[in-house]
């Protein structure tokens, strides 16, 4: 399938480094699921990798359906991402129950995700990670426009997660991954939250940046996921602090910072989609080639979103989905 592309002159370079990013975080989700396997949770810890292939979860096909309305659109639209998450939606990778539901009732019943949406735990909306979790490769579609990456990121959150803290979490993700892929990027660990938080409304995600930047110095993974979180509520306050912490003290080290991760145990899946995918949004933070390999390949529907023409006539491109 080729789309017709409005011009850009920097769409290559904004599809490159989304497709890293979004391979980063398919690596570091399949990885982190890996240790919902007992059997797998002694190896990992122990610095060693369970046999391939690694199964990723909703938090890739999600982001896929991210990417691809990058792809299509330039832009975060609204109507056509919900559509497509519904589309793509495959109970089995692991949804929660709310968001399960909501695609299932706009895939079969022509159901509004606005009203669905803002429906979500009577009226509140979810302030789950899951805005959060698929965000990375537009924020480094927006590498070096953090304003823009924000404003993006929450207008793709509200889709399904309505909640002020979930938004904000979507937020902070997506300025963090353009701020890690406008190389050179930030020069020193605090400098990266520093910046995320400047743009950051005030919320409790806010304060848990706050704090993670505080806690910069701490070497123990353990004390700082006691004190930020690390994902066991599944609500964005308490996992995009520790993510945003973790990827800030392994800016260019892809595998220090998903063991890293992976060590504080909680939504580990969700913490190392977070942090591979603002990670390798450069290239010094790809991921091991061992590590890809054992990975499952991105799913097969991209393919199709991946051939495409530029505007100004240039000739197909291909992303060579594994």
């Amino acid at each position: 399938m080729s789309v017709a592309m409005t011009v850009d002159p920097d769409f290559h370079e904004r599809y490159e480094r989304a497709l890293a990013s979004l391979r980063g975080l398919s690596v570091g989700d399949a990885l982190g699921s890996q240790f919902s396997i007992p059997a797998n949770y002694g190896v990992l810890q122990s610095g060693g990798l369970p046999a391939g292939p690694w199964r990723w979860s909703d938090d890739t096909e999600m982001a896929a359906s991210v990417m691809a309305g990058l792809v299509v659109h330039g832009r975060i639209d609204q109507d056509t991402l919900a559509a497509s998450f519904a589309e793509h939606h495959d109970a089995a990778r692991g949804y929660s129950a709310n968001v399960d539901r909501m695609l299932r009732a706009i895939r079969q019943e022509g159901g509004d995700w606005r009203e669905l949406a803002a429906g979500i735990f009577n009226g509140q909306g979810s302030w789950g990670n899951g805005a959060a979790m698929r965000v990375a490769p537009l924020g480094a579609w927006y590498a070096g426009d953090m304003e823009q990456a924000a404003h993006q990121a929450e207008i793709s959150a509200y889709t399904t997660h309505q909640h002020r803290e979930a938004v904000v979490g979507a937020m902070a993700v997506a300025t963090a991954a353009a701020l890690v892929a406008d190389l050179p990027g930030p020069k020193a660990p605090a400098e990266l939250l520093t910046e995320v938080l400047e743009l950051m409304p005030r919320s409790a995600v806010q304060a848990g940046l706050r704090r993670a930047r505080d806690m910069i110095d701490y070497a123990d993974v353990g004390t700082v996921a006691a004190v930020l979180g690390c994902g066991r509520r599944t609500s964005a306050p308490d996992t995009v602090p520790f993510a945003l912490w973790a990827v800030a003290r392994h800016l260019d080290d892809y595998e220090g910072a998903l063991r890293s991760t992976a060590r504080a145990g909680g939504d580990v899946d969700t913490t190392c989609a977070i942090v591979g995918g603002i990670v390798a949004a450069r290239p010094s933070g790809a991921p091991p080639l061992e590590w890809e390999r054992r990975t499952e390949p991105l799913p097969d529907w991209l393919q199709g979103h991946f051939r495409h023409k530029g505007g100004t006539g240039a000739a197909e491109a291909d992303a060579g989905v594994r």
